[in-house]
């Protein structure tokens, strides 16, 4: 096996996601390119394709979404993804077992007296409502039961409609049919596909890393199996720590000593949460300042391709904390991210995330604070 240097390992990440240099790309190819794009917060799949994408236009977004090319949807770990409509069918097949158990199994849904059974029985009635993009508030309105829907809009075939908005979504939802449904996959080959977009995606990776980002039931047992499957398909590498890693064979692994540009990434960034092992990309001592307990994934500062602090947009420009000293250098490089951020954010929504800056009243470990732009 060839062996692959933790350095490497980030270098991988960095150019698979885009991220060693902007690249010019169709948005939708840019989505499909990086596998998939984390959507909880509606403004993070725009500014992680402004991190990418050589002239980045977010009315280009705007149309793929409203085009159902890029289309949102609870996907991997039972969170928000945008994701090219055509790797939408396999990805939601391979996702079914875990979104159907999160909600037909969740206490909320059984004390409301229903069973699985009970939403599959309905599923049909309530797609064939969604063949036009609808409010929340009218699907949940077709059963008796409010719980119904809150299950359905998560493991059912269902995209989130585009409301309008700097984001194209905005705080009321809206659901439609997913095209695609009824899925022409199985389960398994669902999965192995899902398995190779991941490893396109963010790979090399090790079984854990894999398990971690698809999250299926009983996951590393059957992340190890699935594969095992695959076999030939894909090939085998050594990590750090003699640590079994897979990737595809076109999978690029570049040189230790490529540079890697500063970057402000939004919240909720797929490079800091497809890992099981996130060393790659930002260390064990800083993780807990940018990945909170309750999930929330606050917008990182890379230099040298490393996380080394957050950002937040306030009045007058982009505040960047760090969590050690960086050289002149690095922050000139920040100040010009920063510049063409504000000048990015301020035809949109320049108090992007606004919502989330109680983090900082909070307290966050500072070596070194700037207000840049």
């Amino acid at each position: 096996m060839s062996e692959v240097t933790a350095r490497q390992l980030n270098r991988a990440t960095l150019a698979r996601q885009m991220l060693l240099k902007r690249e010019r790309i169709d948005v939708a190819a840019g989505v499909r390119r990086v596998t998939a794009l984390q959507a909880q917060e509606p403004a993070s799949p725009y500014l992680a394709l402004w991190n990418r994408v050589d002239g980045f236009d977010p009315a280009d977004l705007d149309r793929a979404y409203a085009e159902q090319e890029v289309v949102k949807a609870s996907l991997m770990r039972i969170t928000l993804h945008a994701v090219h409509v055509d790797d939408y069918s396999p990805f939601h097949t391979a996702m079914q077992p875990t979104l159907r158990a999160a909600r037909l199994n969740d206490r909320r849904y059984r004390d409301a007296g229903l069973l699985p059974g009970d939403a599959d029985e309905f599923l049909p009635t309530v797609f064939k409502h969604g063949v036009e993009p609808r409010p929340s508030a009218e699907f949940e309105a077709l059963h008796d039961e409010p719980r119904m829907w809150w299950a359905l809009r998560h493991y059912g075939p269902f995209w989130h409609a585009p409301t309008g908005g700097p984001w194209s979504f905005g705080a009321r939802n809206a659901f439609v049919g997913a095209s695609t449904w009824p899925h022409d996959v199985d389960l398994d080959e669902g999965a192995r596909y899902l398995i190779r977009r991941c490893l396109e995606g963010f790979g090399p990776a090790s079984v854990a890393d894999i398990s971690h980002y698809v999250l299926f039931p009983n996951s590393k047992t059957r992340t190890r199996e699935l594969v095992a499957s695959m076999g030939e398909f894909l090939v085998r590498l050594e990590g750090p720590g003699g640590v079994e890693l897979f990737d595809v064979p076109e999978g690029v692994v570049p040189d230790e000593d490529v540079p890697a540009p500063p970057r402000l990434l939004p919240m909720w960034d797929s490079v800091l949460l497809a890992y099981a092992d996130r060393s790659r990309i930002i260390s064990d001592e800083y993780r807990p300042h940018v990945i909170r307990r309750n999930g929330d994934t606050l917008a990182s500062v890379l230099v040298d391709g490393y996380v080394v602090g957050v950002w937040r947009v306030i009045d007058g420009g982009v505040e960047v904390t760090t969590f050690e000293r960086l050289s002149d250098e690095a922050w000139d490089g920040l100040e010009a991210e920063a510049r063409a951020l504000a000048d990015f954010l301020n035809d949109r929504d320049p108090m992007v995330f606004a919502r989330h800056t109680h983090w900082w009243k909070k307290g966050i470990p500072a070596a070194e604070v700037r207000r840049l732009s």
